[in-house]
């Protein structure tokens, strides 16, 4: 059974940082790219940063600037460091991993269970 496992979130005040942890746990080939998307109340979820497994990244505009997104392959482990963060960050924060090559050659695409990060003074 492989698995994205979040740890990190929490409340902080307008101008903290927090950081978010993603591990992939279980049995796979292989995992390309992975990432964080984010879902406000009322709001469609939306990619907050991605990372693939040679380094090449993107943000939304949004958290340029502000956020970094970083992993180690061998750990299968994905971290958003998030500064300067703003209430309108406030969301359940959910890793994801598009494409999951498993040992019985299928892909997967896997879901954390989303981490609340809630920024408010």
């Amino acid at each position: 059974q492989v698995q994205l496992v979040e740890s990190g979130g929490g409340l902080v005040q307008p101008g903290g940082s927090l950081r978010l942890s993603c591990a992939a746990s279980g049995a796979f080939r292989n995992i390309n790219t992975m990432g964080w998307y984010r879902q406000a109340p009322g709001k469609q979820r939306e990619l907050v940063a991605d990372i693939t497994s040679s380094g090449g990244t993107r943000y939304v505009d949004s958290v340029k600037g502000r956020f970094t997104i970083s992993r180690d392959n061998a750990k299968n482990t994905v971290w958003l460091q998030m500064n300067s963060l703003k209430p309108e960050d406030t969301a359940v924060y959910y890793c994801n991993a598009p494409r999951v090559f498993t040992i019985s050659y299928r892909y997967l695409e896997l879901w954390g269970q989303g981490t609340l990060v809630t920024v408010s003074s």
